[in-house]
């Protein structure tokens, strides 16, 4: 702004008008339930106490706590507790008197009693450490039960049933030989077979030695993989028929 002669006479203050304070139309109402649950004494009590009597004044040892009665003093467990032992002076009651003798009755049963037998021990150190040898294991105590050394029940029920299943299986193949749709290869014929069988594996390992050690070409792994998969198959037929001596074949 410019100097002017003029901002030196006094203006008249302009005062801002203020807005009206928002009151919410709903004030009368929480007032109203703010104060309608309210009752009086509710917080503080009661408004006045009322004034003690004249009559009822403090007297000597009256706030002094009451002891109750004294009784004699008695052990909980008292009414369960056995009898005393006898002084010295005390005679007890006698009851029945025997005449047995005991010292000579002890002696006769000594003399007549069979002696026990010593307990079997072993001694595992060199300081002399004993232990019983019947628990230890070392005692073949299962040689005295009675079942030992017969066969085992399961055992005979087991043979049994082999041999039952094994006459059904001779029977179903007696039965279609009979009919001439099974026969049997003769001992001739079956060596023939493992001759040849053993003949074809010694042929495939002679070509399975000649493979170059390296397989770095996948025609050369396939081929690897191919012969030790037919010498397998061989191993299994001469092991099958070394196995069974009697072989049937369908017609």
């Amino acid at each position: 702004m410019e100097d002017s002669i003029y901002a030196l006479l006094p203006q008249e203050e302009i005062k801002e008008e203020k807005q009206k304070r928002y009151t919410s139309k709903f004030r009368h109402m929480v007032k109203e339930e703010y104060t309608s649950g309210r009752g009086k004494y509710r917080t503080m009590g009661l408004a006045k106490e009322p004034v003690p009597s004249t009559d009822d004044f403090l007297k000597k040892h009256e706030k002094e706590p009451v002891l109750p009665t004294k009784e004699p003093f008695k052990y909980p467990d008292e009414d369960f507790r056995r009898p005393p032992v006898p002084k010295v002076n005390d005679k007890p009651l006698m009851g029945l008197k025997t005449t047995k003798n005991f010292i000579t009755t002890n002696a006769v049963e000594a003399i007549t009693a069979v002696p026990s037998k010593p307990k079997k021990k072993f001694v595992d150190t060199r300081h002399g450490d004993a232990h019983n040898l019947v628990p230890s294991g070392l005692e073949p105590v299962y040689v005295h039960k009675k079942e030992y050394g017969e066969v085992p029940v399961y055992l005979d029920k087991r043979k049994k049933e082999m041999k039952r299943a094994q006459e059904e299986y001779d029977a179903y193949i007696a039965e279609y030989y009979q009919r001439g749709a099974l026969r049997r290869l003769t001992q001739e014929e079956m060596q023939t077979i493992i001759n040849g069988l053993k003949a074809n594996w010694e042929h495939i390992y002679t070509q399975y030695q000649s493979l170059s050690v390296v397989t770095d070409t996948t025609p050369k792994k396939n081929r690897k993989e191919r012969m030790e998969g037919q010498m397998k198959q061989l191993e299994k037929d001469i092991e099958l028929f070394e196995k069974h001596p009697v072989i049937y074949i369908a017609n």
